[in-house]
């Protein structure tokens, strides 16, 4: 054993310094970093030669977590929800992979960038976990040549952010993507992607919202009225991003003694941040003394008036605000943004629970140039609805007993009530599975009826099949209504068409009904 040790070393030290002598002799970084990574494994060997069982805590990473079976049952309807809304409005799907060339994510987040998860160099290229799903949408429509096209994406992001597990903030989680790329008339598929948002918040019915809407235009002509330096813009909007989770008072301390902006350019702002209204405030600020003189204003306050008239027409003015709080802090957004907030807490058994932004999105026209080589842009405009967030609350509907929640989508469970019926149970369970109805039996050869029929009352199976010797004998099987505990006689070779008519009329209130 010391022998294999000092072999070991020597190997160690000889590794060492080869990788010197290339690091003086200026190797080329790839040709070094070969030979560290052989080092590293010889070391490491070292570490395990002799050691002892290590014992460790089993744990999911901070910030990530596992999903019981009825945790994915409410994942999956809701998914399965938004997915037919995004297709009613003619979305295609695509994917992208999980991780990025780490200079196609660079500067586009703004401060948000240092929470990228980079990876360690594995195969030759510097690579990142994706941040979210448009800077990957941007380098797709760019290396494809593609001019339009509308498309939805469901995957997860990954962020090295601090987790707050409870409020439904991870550092791995879903998002749901819905953007149209192409160059098109002002605000109609921007009208669309608002639409949509709604759409998804009704048929989810979590609560009460309202969509927050202003204009990337508009803050930079505000900031440009109130004395903030151009360059001084993005870094500002990204405080004035902070307002839903800050007071005032302290964003305003933070763009003075952190963003560099004056104590006056401050509190002019303040005046502006904290209005809200509908398209009478946009015609009241275009003749606003400062914001009247600024192009890129007024740029931003017609365009939110001409939103705002076609949200009249699609019928969800009701729901929409325009407040020039709003700043969505990423750097990619060039025109209109938009916010989804739930205006009342959650009640969940005796609490309440606020929840805070469950989507947001707007326009980014400049994205995908910057992927092009020359510099061609494909206007964009899209939507992300936050869904771990949704998940949370009817996860906590679920543990205060508010909603009931089916694991399995099973319809038919095939029973019987007396011994050695295995062979006919299977015989039937083939023919309902042919027939596409969705069934089970139970593994044993001679289960307890009891047992059985508690199978299917804990797992919410509506249906029984139950066998009996003296009914099979007249040519008949027994159906079960599991809640009602009715029974009734069946025509064994009607037993399919008489099941699929009661699946079909049978209503269930459950987050993965049928």
């Amino acid at each position: 054993m010391a022998e294999s040790q000092n072999l070991l070393l020597q190997q160690i030290k000889e590794q060492g310094d080869l990788v010197r002598k290339l690091k003086a002799a200026k190797e080329s970084n790839e040709r070094i970093q070969e030979e560290v990574s052989k080092l590293l494994g010889l070391k490491a060997q070292l570490n395990t030669e002799d050691a002892a069982p290590q014992k460790f805590t089993l744990k999911t990473p901070k910030g990530t977590r596992d999903y019981n079976s009825q945790q994915m049952s409410i994942r999956n309807n809701v998914l399965q929800k938004i997915t037919t809304i995004f297709k009613k409005h003619g979305a295609e799907c695509i994917d992208t992979p999980v991780f990025e060339l780490k200079e196609v994510l660079t500067g586009k987040y703004g401060e948000d960038s240092k929470l990228i998860y980079d990876l360690k160099d594995q195969g030759g290229e510097i690579l990142s976990l994706r941040y979210d799903l448009t800077v990957p949408l941007a380098r797709y429509l760019a290396m494809n040549k593609i001019t339009t096209l509308k498309r939805y994406h469901i995957a997860k992001v990954y962020r090295r952010d601090n987790p707050a597990m409870t409020r439904g903030r991870y550092r791995e989680f879903y998002q749901c993507d819905f953007d149209i790329a192409g160059q098109y008339d002002p605000m109609i598929p921007d009208a669309e992607c608002l639409k949509v948002v709604t759409e998804i918040l009704d048929v989810l019915d979590i609560g009460k919202y309202i969509l927050k809407v202003n204009h990337r235009r508009l803050l930079d002509g505000m900031f440009e009225a109130c004395g903030v330096p151009a360059d001084k813009f993005r870094s500002t909007c990204s405080t004035i991003d902070k307002l839903d989770k800050l007071p005032w008072t302290e964003v305003r301390t933070e763009m003075i003694n952190e963003k560099g902006v004056t104590p006056e350019a401050a509190d002019k702002i303040g005046e502006y941040v904290q209005l809200n209204g509908s398209s009478e405030l946009a015609v009241k600020l275009l003749s606003d003394e400062k914001l009247s003189k600024s192009k890129s204003a007024v740029e931003g306050l017609e365009g939110i008036k001409l939103l705002l008239h076609y949200c009249e027409l699609m019928g969800i003015k009701d729901k929409i605000i325009f407040d020039l709080s709003l700043a969505r802090g990423l750097d990619y957004y060039t025109g209109v943004i938009y916010e989804a907030v739930l205006t009342h807490p959650i009640k969940i058994g005796n609490e309440d629970q606020t929840v805070g932004s469950i989507a947001g999105g707007g326009r980014y026209d400049n994205l995908v140039g910057m992927f092009d080589s020359k510099n061609k842009q494909v206007p964009c405009v899209g939507v992300s609805v936050g869904v771990e967030r949704i998940f949370s609350v009817l996860e906590a509907k679920l543990a205060a007993g508010d909603i009931i929640v089916r694991t399995t989508d099973i319809d038919v469970y095939v029973a019987s009530a007396q011994k050695n019926f295995l062979d006919e149970r299977m015989k039937i369970c083939a023919e309902l599975w042919n027939a596409g109805i969705k069934t089970e039996q139970s593994y044993k050869k001679n289960p307890k009826m009891l047992n059985q029929l508690q199978h299917c009352e804990e797992n919410g199976i509506p249906f029984a099949v139950v066998l009996g010797e003296s009914e099979l004998k007249r040519g008949v099987v027994k159906i079960r209504n599991i809640t009602s505990r009715e029974e009734a006689e069946v025509p064994r070779e009607k037993l399919v068409k008489e099941l699929e008519t009661r699946i079909a009329n049978f209503g269930l209130k459950e987050m993965n009904g049928s």
